[in-house]
Formats: structure tokens, sequence, C-alpha cells
């Protein structure tokens, strides 16, 4: 049954549509991984020598082990943001005479064939190899490899189970943070020593193989854990079960003085405030907001007068931006509807360009104290907020008649790549290295107040030809109009 299972999986995926739509992304992707395991391959055959050299009255084996506690950390939090369960159609299946458990362990085993499960190994196996070669025993050494090994599948599925438990709630990745920031700050305190307590129960399995007993312990009733809840929810009608929530009515009056965008307005609105991913990525303004002041409190980046445009475009259009570029993805899920009715798509269009230009307008007001640190940079982010009105705004709405990947709104809004294509890495380009080059290069030849002009000029440029720049955006809406629809009809 496995044998059937690789066999549909493997025709799934080279025959879904968006296989030759991403193969670019796909070769990047795999250029990416390659990168990764050349320098955990370079990690691996040269930490001996480092560690020699960098420390050479202690041994190497002992200080590699005491580093492990922030890797096991740090890995976590990695798979937390970027791992997710494998996915697998199982609904025909259930309709078949297989078992429910056969599906079970097969997502199971598929997610232990990660990536993020190989790429220790082309540092862990090296490495070792390298301390047998420098004489340590290798009846210390593999028990001690073996156990890293396990380990690493006891994160790959903790992170699934962590994932359970917190995949409904709003933010939920403060939970995660928060405790992995306690530990960290246990240790760097010296209240409870985590750096020794993992480091010496590695040695102690390098010196005692028999304590290896306890990690493949640990791996079985992760693994367990992670079989019962997914058996839990394997069932034909789990996903017809309906949520009751109460619908909270609000106020949108005030949007009719917009005319004839107000429905529209209204509905983006209703949107942003009812669903999950939009909601989340709301709250997740005051990120944007306060961005700056990872910057400007250090007297190092106050002399970096180019990184005022890079952080004032960011922080007044950090909405325009994560709302933006998934234009028209938010409605994949009634886009179709919404197509067949008689609108003009133009309206469709402004009411989200209105809504970016508000945000914006609200992020500048809410950052004026910045000016606390100077009043160069309050200026800045007041050129940026006018770039992000007159440019930015006109160039995320093209960028949005590119998009083919429907969004689920249910699901959370932070590290969620889900809908994010080639076109949101490339439309970075000219959203944020673009003004901030163009500012820091004038600032260098000229001056601050050319720079700050430049911006200016641009934005009230992309304003005082809206009207044009929006016919021809709207046009390019309306040419991939049906491609959008064929695209939303189906599974990413």
């Amino acid at each position: 049954m496995i044998k059937h299972f690789l066999n549909l999986e493997w025709k799934q995926y080279f025959r879904s549509s968006y296989w030759q739509k991403s193969i670019a992304l796909n070769i990047l992707l795999v250029l990416l991984g390659l990168y990764f395991v050349v320098m955990f391959l370079g990690l691996g055959f040269g930490l001996l020598f480092i560690l020699k050299k960098a420390l050479p009255d202690k041994d190497p084996f002992v200080v590699a082990n005491s580093f492990m506690f922030f890797w096991f950390l740090g890995d976590l939090m990695m798979r937390f943001f970027l791992q997710k369960l494998p996915v697998m159609s199982v609904k025909p299946l259930l309709t078949l005479p297989v078992k429910r458990s056969t599906i079970v362990h097969f997502v199971l085993g598929k997610s232990a064939l990660n990536f993020f499960n190989f790429l220790p190994l082309f540092a862990v196996i090296p490495f070792s190899i390298m301390l047998i070669r420098d004489g340590y025993a290798a009846s210390a050494i593999l028990p001690w490899m073996f156990a890293v090994i396990i380990v690493v599948l006891i994160i790959n599925f903790l992170n699934f189970i962590i994932e359970a438990f917190s995949a409904e709630k709003e933010l939920s990745f403060l939970p995660l943070i928060i405790v992995a920031g306690t530990l960290f700050s246990l240790d760097y305190f010296n209240v409870l020593p985590m750096k020794s307590l993992v480091g010496d129960a590695l040695i102690a399995i390098s010196k005692n193989p028999m304590y290896i007993i306890v990690p493949i312990l640990l791996l079985v009733i992760f693994y367990g854990y992670n079989y019962k809840i997914l058996k839990e929810k394997l069932f034909l009608d789990s996903s017809l079960k309906s949520k009751v929530t109460e619908v909270k009515a609000a106020d949108l009056s005030w949007t009719k003085r917009f005319g004839d965008i107000a429905p529209f307005m209204q509905l983006d609105l209703k949107l942003i405030w009812r669903n999950k991913r939009t909601k989340s990525m709301t709250m997740l303004l005051f990120i944007g907001l306060l961005y700056g002041l990872f910057f400007y409190p250090q007297p190092m980046y106050r002399d970096m007068e180019f990184m005022f445009a890079f952080i004032g475009v960011f922080s007044t259009g950090f909405f325009l931006i994560n709302f933006g570029q998934f234009i028209p993805a938010w409605d994949s899920g009634y886009y179709k509807m919404l197509m067949s009715q008689n609108i003009k798509y133009e309206q469709y269009l402004r009411s989200k360009f209105i809504l970016m230009v508000m945000s914006v307008v609200i992020l500048f007001v809410l950052g004026i104290p910045y000016v606390y640190f100077g009043w160069k940079i309050l200026i800045a982010h007041f050129a940026a907020a006018i770039y992000n009105i007159g440019v930015n705004s006109h160039v995320i709405l093209y960028g949005g008649s590119f998009n083919r990947k429907k969004i689920d709104l249910d699901k959370k809004a932070a590290f969620n790549y889900q809908g994010t294509g080639a076109v949101q890495w490339i439309i970075g380009f000219p959203l944020m290295l673009l003004p901030m080059g163009l500012f820091g290069l004038v600032n260098w030849l000229v001056g601050f107040e050319a720079a700050v002009a430049l911006l200016i000029i641009m934005g009230v440029t992309g304003i005082v030809f809206h009207k044009k720049l929006m016919s021809f955006i709207t046009k390019k809406y309306l040419d991939s109009k049906y491609k959008m629809i064929n695209a939303f009809s189906q599974d990413n």
C-alpha cells in the first residue's frame, strides 16, 4: 500500500498545474538547498579544526556538545515557522478499504524524510568522521551521532504537536517565542544551565551507549502522540462540521462618503476583521510601526541616512505591502462569483487603493514620535509616505495582476507563505530596495534635502498620473481575469 501511496504522490506532484508554472521557483529552491548542503558539509569537516584553533586548551568534542542546546532550540523555532505537516489528499482514500492507520503512518513517515531532517546529517556525519580520524573512539562517537539524529527526529515530531495546539490561535508563534526566550534567558543568566544539561546528556550517551534508550523512548512517545492526533481527525465527515461563530457587526456607514466604491471597501473591511489571516496581519501592524526602534536608538544607524528611506517605506507601508501583495488573492474564495457580477473592475481596484492610502497616512501620523531621534528621520518618513502613495501603491496593484495562488483565510498570518509566489519576491525590489538605493545615491552625491525631494517628486508624479496608471492596471487585470478564475479554482 505504501508503494501505491508513493506512486499517487509522484503523479499528483508532477501533474499539478502549478509544477510548470513554478518551475523557476523550484529550481531556485533546489539551488538554495544545495547551497545549505555545501555550507553544512563545510561546517562538518571544518568544525574540529576551528574549535582546536579557537580553544586549544579545551576538548573540541565537549565544546561542540555545549552548543547543542542552541542548535536544537534554533532548529525547533525554524521548523515551527517554515516546516508544515506533509499534505495528502485522503478523502478519496477514506471511501476505499484502506486502513486509516496506514495513511497516518505514511504521512508521519513522509515528514521524517523532510529536508530539515536530512540537512543536519551533512554536518553531524562528517564531524563524527573527523573526530574518529583524530583519535576518538568509534564506540563513543557512533552512539553520539545516532543520538543527535534521533533528537533531530524528536524535534520534527515535537514541532507538529506544537502546531496542532497553536493552529487555531491568533499570533500562535508568541507562546513558542516566550518559551524559547525563557529557556535561553535561564541559561544566559545562569539560573538553569540548559547548555550544560544538554551537552552533558549527549556526552553521557557517548560514554554509555545504553542511555540512548532515553531519546528513543521520547521519539516513540512523540510519534505515537502525533499518530493519535492525526487518526482522530481522519474521518470523511470531519471537514463537514460547521463552526458557529458570533458575527460582530461594525458601523461602516462612514465608507458611504467614498461613493460607488463604498460596497467594495465594506467588503474588504469585513474580510480583514472576520478572518484569521487578515486579522492577525492587522495585529502585526505594531511590528511595522515600531520597526524603527530596532535601529534609531543605536547611534551607528543615525549616521546611515540611506536607511531612513528604507525604514520609512517599511513602517508607513507595512499594511500596503502585506495587504496589497495578495490582491486579488484575498478574494480567491469567491472571486468567480464576484467576477460574474455587473461591476466595474476599476471600482474594485480603487477601493483597495483607497484602503492602502489610508493605512499609509495613519501609520505616518502614528510614527510622528520618531522625531525624537531627529527631524531628518521625520522628514524622510514623510517623503517615504508620499512615495508609498504615489509609486508603491500602483506598483503593488500592478504586481497583483500576476497572482495565481489562492489563499486560505482561516490560517494564521505570521510566517504563512501560502499564496506566495515568485511575484511577491520579485516585487520586493521596486518596493523596498529602489527607494533606498535612489535615496542613498542622491544623498551621497548631492545631499539629504535633494534625496528627500526626489522621493517626494516621484510620489507626487504618481499621484498626478493616478487615473492613467489605474486605467493601465485595470486593463492588465481584465486581460488576466479568466486566468485568475481558473487558478483560484484549483488547489495550491
